[in-house]
């Protein structure tokens, strides 16, 4: 319900920004999230969802884990600013959009109370977490609509996300005091801790960085070799497209555990139910993507006024990207539930190369549709093709062309896996 609400409040005011500020200020904007985003990971040190397991597992010692991964956290912000400054330094000579990047990386410190929201996790409290979250939103949601019947500057919007995070960490202090026994006040950071989290997060660091790029480099790849005009244009078409990118998220987590239940039966039944989570997934971006496609011109045009005509092409392309966002979102469970992250980081670090690659070439050649090409070939390698390679994901690449092959879904020819379609 979060997800749904932050979908459609975010969409709604985000076009109401968008509106506002124009191409190019809006893409200015976006190009500074883009740029933060990149370091993002180097803030949350990977250790999420390490946290969770040994606040799990650990039950006694959760003030040594929760006071030592606060101070990393810390640490991650100071350390991202450090690669921030350097960045910015090398690859930006635009005084505005270097002061959007410091204003929005200033919202990460926050980030670092998060450990609360982890520990509502650990604790099975997550609806507290949720509580926080809305609230940030829609008071930021609201400052947003002020600014915009007040015509404020673009500074000031950037501000607004160091003021939702800012909210949002109060939200998370609160409801730890008011619904927990927990003295903030033993919290406590210890060496030892600190170096045995680390050790099982450095993976995760490396994922999230590579995440970071795959997901951001195309917006700051665009402001630098064409305009801020340009990076608006994308930005709007990108956030049409990825708005429902929500939906596998919630039928694979909610789906997911039954799937699992299944694979206790027989192995036969488990890749039977994944397959038809993959059909699923498949039918529900096609149902997306072929109205987009088709009225792409018409509803940027409706949502963002004549300003932004070039978003129309992009989200053309760009929506068909969601196909293999879909299936990626299905088979990361499977890939949990198999043990093969370390896989799963070598396809994603080598699908932020591809993208890198080609973002440079296409850019060139074709503007902001080639970016939006970029982005779908790159989804396709490391979501779909890719798995191809490895003996051990090959049953997922299988199954994902199956789901892919509509006609034999008309046909009700629905087999599942089997050592057949293995060999």
């Amino acid at each position: 319900m979060e997800k749904i609400l932050r979908m459609g409040i975010g969409l709604f005011v985000g076009i109401w920004v968008a509106r506002y500020l124009g191409p190019a200020q809006y893409g200015l904007l976006s190009y500074a999230h883009s740029f933060v985003g990149l370091f993002a990971a180097i803030a949350s040190l990977g250790l999420d969802g390490v946290v969770v397991r040994e606040l799990v597992k650990q039950p006694a010692k959760e003030k040594e884990i929760l006071g030592t991964a606060f101070v990393l956290k810390l640490i991650g912000a100071v350390l991202m600013f450090a690669a921030l400054y350097l960045a910015v330094d090398f690859v930006s000579d635009d005084k505005e959009a270097r002061l959007l990047i410091f204003i929005i990386a200033g919202g990460v410190v926050f980030q670092s109370f998060n450990i609360i929201d982890i520990y509502f996790q650990a604790k099975v409290m997550s609806k507290y977490a949720v509580f926080a979250n809305s609230f940030s939103l829609l008071l930021s949601s609201m400052v947003k609509i002020v600014l915009i019947l007040y015509s404020a500057p673009l500074i000031a919007f950037a501000w607004v996300v160091v003021f939702e995070s800012a909210v949002m960490a109060l939200g998370y202090v609160y409801f730890f005091l008011k619904h927990t026994t927990f003295e903030i006040q033993r919290l406590v950071y210890k060496g030892t801790m600190a170096i045995s989290l680390l050790k099982d997060s450095w993976p995760l660091i490396l994922s999230g960085i590579a995440v970071s790029v795959y997901m951001k480099i195309d917006q700051v790849m665009i402001k630098e070799m064409l305009d801020s005009q340009a990076v608006g244009n994308y930005a709007a078409a990108v956030k049409l497209s990825e708005a429902w990118y929500f939906i596998p998220v919630a039928i694979s987590t909610s789906l997911f555990p039954a799937i699992i239940n299944a694979k206790k039966v027989s192995e036969k039944l488990y890749y039977q139910r994944l397959q038809k989570l993959y059909d699923l997934a498949v039918w529900i971006a096609i149902a997306i993507a072929l109205p987009m496609t088709f009225l792409s011109d018409w509803i940027v045009n409706f949502l963002y006024g004549s300003r932004y005509e070039q978003a129309g092409s992009v989200l053309m392309i760009h929506v068909w990207s969601g196909l293999f966002v879909f299936l990626g979102m299905v088979a990361s469970k499977w890939v949990v539930s198999e043990n093969l992250l370390q896989n799963a980081l070598v396809r994603t670090i080598l699908g932020a190369i591809l993208n890198i690659i080609l973002n440079y070439y296409f850019i060139k050649a074709y503007g902001i549709v080639g970016v939006a090409l970029a982005t779908l070939i790159s989804y396709f390698f490391v979501n779909y093709f890719s798995l191809f390679f490895y003996k051990k994901t090959r049953k997922c690449f299988i199954q994902q062309t199956k789901a892919l092959n509509i006609f034999r879904a008309l046909r009700g020819q629905g087999e599942e896996f089997d050592k057949k379609d293995h060999r």
